[in-house]
């Protein structure tokens, strides 16, 4: 007697000796299997007690390369078939050409036949496979009454003797393993196993690209503008700074005597370095501070500024002023002196050599005082206008010397900066190179996946065929669009 499995291989193998088996194990039992609550349980007892001479088991029972002879699929007599339910069929009965559909419980639902019909057109209307799949109506564990499964126990007994059952299984077999395959090359001709991998390298390839034109002209931007904030800042902390120093002089200068005019002149040029240094001590932490929040290193601290050259002030001779000074001193403490002496002259006649004596002095002293006071005035006033002048000159000094160090730390940070890009661009290029060449061996992959394609497929197609057409007839199914084809008038009957 033909071994049907052999004959069942012998099919394939005459189209494609490459292949050997489906890669599944075939089980002589009987797999009941339905969606939750149709009814299992109950019905895989009742025919394990009417048909002993057979194995029934569950889907737990089996392993997931094992294909049982037949699939029972139980579904409730309450409602039509769901998609769901539709699926777990094609997952239980892939490897199985016989399958038979019970509508269970049909002792508590009266329109079990038009749950019978809706589900036997909805299975057809999925697969040409399902379109000559029997129904029948069942009654595992009746409320009231024997069970109802004859016509199931009839049905499953006669299928089961058929002695083409386990090649038909067989070839169903050989039908998924086959369409598989091809889809598999199809795949990876196509590349659509790669696709999502491409898709994702094409998108980090433009995203690394952006990253670093954005990044590069952000921090252009960044530096620009922090420079121009730091000459800004930086300019105007000096201008205030000589302000605020020759306020303070100018109210030394108001309030000096004869005995501190030398000292005012060495505290001048004091404070004018003062202010120098503290200028740049600003200059040098405002461009640390941009330097840290560009990420870049702080530019060179150069050496400290010299002493400005501060003039000495102009204490010139003024001796035609001083001859006037005193002529109209002299004048006010003769008036002042002929004044007392006229006053204590008409008290004290008596006293009239001492009156006059005393009067010259007053006079003398009023005289000395007046010069002096015009004189200090004068000092104070040359030195009002010399702390001035003194104030001017630091002021351009300092804006100097901020406009010199921030120009050094611009060249300085732009060298950085750009140092910096080129060292991220190298790295971004060798991103995007390895990207590349990721993308070519994807390229490559699927050029050789083309090649194999059309070198196997038409002998899978060809087995495929035949296969078909030992299963359904000359109808045949047309892989190449992935869609059944409709079986023709005179396919056989199962």
């Amino acid at each position: 007697m033909t071994d049907p499995v052999a004959a069942a291989d012998a099919v394939v193998t005459a189209a494609d000796p490459g292949l050997t088996s489906p890669g599944v194990d075939s089980h002589d039992a009987v797999l009941v299997t339905g969606p939750w609550l149709a009814g299992t349980t109950s019905l895989i007892d009742a025919l394990r007690e009417r048909m002993p001479e057979h194995t029934f088991v569950e889907a737990d029972e089996l392993g997931p390369a094992r294909a049982p002879l037949a699939v029972v699929f139980v579904a409730s007599a309450v409602a039509p078939l769901t998609e769901s339910d539709c699926a777990l069929i094609d997952f239980a009965a892939n490897y199985t050409d016989l399958i038979i559909g019970v509508v269970a419980k049909i002792d508590a639902h009266r329109n079990w036949r038009d749950v019978l019909a809706a589900g036997r057109a909805q299975l057809a209307a999925r697969a040409p496979r399902y379109q000559h799949v029997q129904w029948v109506g069942a009654a595992a564990a009746p409320d009231l009454g024997e069970p109802m499964l004859d016509e199931l126990v009839a049905v499953l007994g006669q299928r089961l003797a058929d002695p083409d059952v386990q090649r038909r299984n067989r070839l169903r077999a050989w039908e998924v393993r086959l369409g598989t395959m091809i889809d598999r090359y199809e795949a990876g001709a196509t590349g659509s196993d790669r696709r999502a991998r491409v898709t994702t390298l094409h998108k980090s390839r433009d995203d690394i690209l952006r990253e670093r034109r954005l990044s590069k002209s952000e921090r252009t931007i960044a530096l620009r503008s922090q420079i121009q904030q730091a000459r800004v800042q930086l300019t105007y902390f000096a201008r205030n700074r000589c302000t605020s120093v020759r306020a303070e002089l100018q109210e030394d200068a108001s309030n000096t005597t004869r005995r501190k005019l030398g000292r005012f002149e060495a505290y001048v040029h004091t404070r004018a370095g003062d202010v120098v240094d503290e200028v740049d001590e600003g200059i040098t932490q405002h461009l640390g501070d941009v330097a840290t929040e560009l990420a870049l290193s702080a530019p060179e601290t150069p050496p400290p500024p010299p002493r400005p050259d501060v003039s000495r002030p102009p204490m010139k001779s003024r001796r035609l002023e001083t001859q006037l000074t005193m002529v109209l001193g002299a004048g006010f403490g003769f008036g002042v002196a002929l004044a007392v002496t006229r006053l204590f002259t008409g008290l004290a006649p008596g006293l009239t050599i001492a009156v006059l004596v005393a009067g010259g002095l007053v006079g003398l002293l009023l005289t000395v005082s007046v010069v002096g006071i015009r004189a200090l005035l004068q000092d104070r006033a040359v030195l009002d206008r010399w702390v001035t002048d003194v104030t001017s000159g630091l002021r351009s000094t300092v804006e100097e010397r901020v406009a010199t160090r921030v120009l050094a730390a611009e060249t300085a940070l732009t060298s950085d900066l750009a140092a910096r890009d080129e060292i991220e661009s190298a790295t971004a290029a060798d991103r995007v190179a390895e990207i590349a060449a990721e993308l070519r061996e994807h390229a490559v992959a699927t050029a050789k996946a083309a090649a194999v394609r059309d070198r196997r497929l038409p002998p899978l197609q060809q087995a495929l065929d035949t296969v078909r057409a030992e299963l359904y007839g000359s109808g045949s199914v047309d892989v190449r669009n992935g869609s059944d084809a409709a079986l023709s008038s005179d396919s056989r009957t199962e």
